[in-house]
């Protein structure tokens, strides 16, 4: 019998020792780290601290099977980064879902104005299209997620993009720089008095911005019919981007025929992110997935 104790103890004592080195193993393995959109630096660069050297990280999904990227666009008023809130997390809900995701981190005011903000987005999208096929994507499913002033760097992506340069030395640069769909969450749309965030108009485009740029980059004159489909995402609530710059963004689209679906739930402050802290809000991430669903962004069944 005491040995029978004895082997049973021991046995128990492996079981919980391998769980214990799993465990330690899986904690010990290091988080993605950024890779650099220009690793040679990136254009009108000011410095090489990292906030002078635009990034994504990247993060795939064990399966993917509808071969789907996302560029996630992290708000911040264009002054900071919510990289955890609207970067990480959102990479981890893409990817239980089959989704790749490529967290941006973008230059930013006041230290650099437009267009630097939109030349890192349009790089992101170009770096994760041309390498579609190491990462295990279709060219063709490339989208871009913005939360907020990251919102509105998304729907400039949306509005103001190239087909490439195929004469460039670069062919990064060869690539397309229009994102396939959009996901627009609370976004900035509008540069406009009375409808725009003030200080992400100021961090974007300065202190005495140009008329003609706030025009240009009021992303909802800037709809054609060639705006990738877009979902659409605030709350009536927001103090702090009016939800008037999403349902601008919705009719200019309407106008135009681009597919596009809108959720405005009553209540919610600004920068709720997935919603999971409001539970009024919760639904909305829900409805997102069925949107990617209905368009094959995300596999059926996805949860």
């Amino acid at each position: 019998m005491k040995q029978f104790l004895t082997l049973i103890a021991f046995m128990l004592a492996g079981a919980f020792g391998g769980a214990a080195v799993a465990q330690t193993a899986s904690a010990a393995a290091p988080p993605p780290q950024p890779m650099l959109l220009w690793p040679n630096g990136a254009p009108g660069a000011k410095g090489t601290a990292p906030s002078d050297e635009p990034a994504i990280t990247v993060y795939l999904p064990a399966q993917n099977p509808t071969r789907t990227g996302i560029v996630v666009c992290p708000g911040g008023g264009y002054h900071m980064l919510a990289t955890d809130w609207e970067g990480t997390k959102v990479a981890a809900w893409l990817n239980a879902r089959g989704v790749a995701a490529f967290v941006l981190r973008y230059r930013l005011g006041p230290r650099y104005h437009y267009p630097v903000e939109l030349l890192d987005a349009q790089r992101a999208l170009r770096t994760v299209r041309s390498r579609a096929a190491q990462y295990g994507l279709d060219p063709d499913r490339i989208g871009i997620w913005g939360f907020s002033a990251g919102g509105h760097l998304a729907s400039t992506a949306g509005t103001h993009f190239d087909n490439g340069n195929p004469e460039s030395p670069d062919p990064i640069e060869h690539a397309s720089s229009r994102p396939d769909f959009m996901v627009l969450a609370y976004p900035v749309i509008s540069m406009e008095p009375g409808t725009t965030h003030v200080g992400s108009l100021h961090n974007l485009l300065g202190d005495q911005p140009n008329p003609m740029l706030m025009n240009e980059l009021s992303n909802e004159t800037q709809v054609t019919t060639q705006t990738p489909p877009t979902f659409l995402y605030a709350t009536t609530a927001d103090k702090t981007v009016p939800v008037m710059n999403s349902i601008l963004f919705y009719e200019a689209l309407l106008r135009a025929g681009v597919p596009v679906e809108m959720h405005i739930f009553q209540v919610g402050n600004h920068g709720s992110g997935l919603g999971q802290k409001v539970p009024e809000l919760r639904l909305w991430p829900v409805l997102l997935q069925n949107w990617l669903q209905l368009h094959g962004w995300m596999a059926e069944g996805a949860h």
